[in-house]
């Protein structure tokens, strides 16, 4: 059954399975409590903390989408490809997954590595810590530079030594586009290429890489994100209907001090572009965990 059309929809948000600073559970309750009504737990690579998300979604009454962001290498930049409504039990999408986690914690262990040799002491095990089992991730080191008094905040730690180019960013080849959207579709899901204005890009590779997402067989794009403003949402929306992909939206919720990025923020996209959450796979039983009223 699809949302209400006056649902409030929310289809990317973090916890800590990877780098936010709430439980599923607590971001659930979160979410609830801010009247969104239909979420989608995308953390990075990792579907860890969807059985959590969906217990808590039926106590507070909130529909979990199955959703997580996988991360992609294109032209030797890293995209965000947000798979939604997908079988969370597809071997594929799990085989796929898998290889990815692997490479996160190889890299974790190179950057602790690196930022031990500048200064910060057993970066390793405090970032596991940190991490209470999920994945480690760059935020984690960002949060011990700050505790040791080696940054000021965080987004210092991040311009300062993690970074590209800085002393303790650590490359990864992530999987190719055409790859992560087939993993997504193979398990019944939708693939949206997330946040178009988050990555730095100029307007032409900005275009580009909507374009290369669409001719790879992609889904969808995120429209309304919780940074975007109105003059953003109206060249991402020319950008989906140009290229035929549906219009998903998603705050990027990571932690509660991060309020720009607050659950439920988002504006709908305009009338002229479909919503993803009125595909049929969206819509189908094994996507959406529970139920949408």
């Amino acid at each position: 059954m699809a949302p209400r059309s006056n649902a409030l929809i929310d289809l990317h948000s973090h916890s800590t399975a990877s780098d936010g600073r709430l439980t599923p559970g607590e971001l659930v309750e979160r979410a609830a409590e801010r009247g969104v009504q239909v979420l989608a737990l995308t953390d990075h690579d990792s579907i860890d903390g969807l059985a959590s998300a969906c217990v808590a979604g039926q106590a507070h009454d909130v529909a979990i989408v199955a959703g997580v962001e996988i991360s992609v290498t294109w032209h030797k930049r890293t995209l965000h490809i947000v798979g939604l409504a997908f079988d969370p039990h597809n071997d594929v999408l799990g085989e796929g997954l898998t290889g990815l986690q692997d490479k996160r914690s190889a890299r974790a262990a190179a950057i602790a590595c690196r930022l031990e040799k500048l200064g910060l002491t057993n970066a390793l095990p405090r970032a596991q810590t940190l991490a209470d089992g999920g994945q480690i991730a760059r935020p984690h080191f960002a949060r011990l530079l700050v505790e040791d008094g080696l940054c000021k905040d965080m987004n210092q730690a991040f311009k300062r030594y993690l970074k590209p180019g800085k002393p303790a960013h650590v490359s990864i080849e992530w999987t190719q586009l055409s790859q992560a959207i087939g993993w997504i579709q193979h398990a019944g899901g939708l693939a949206v290429l997330a946040h178009p204005f988050g990555y730095g890009f100029t307007g032409a590779w900005r275009r580009r890489a909507v374009a290369a997402f669409a001719e790879a067989g992609g889904d969808g794009l995120e429209i309304c994100t919780g940074t975007t403003d109105r003059e953003q949402e109206s060249v991402a929306q020319r950008l989906g209907i140009e290229h035929g992909l549906l219009a998903s939206i998603g705050s990027d919720f990571h932690s509660p001090e991060q309020f720009w990025l607050e659950l439920g923020r988002l504006r709908r996209p305009g009338a002229l572009i479909e919503a993803i959450w009125t595909h049929p796979r969206f819509t189908s039983a094994h996507g959406t965990l529970p139920a949408m009223a």
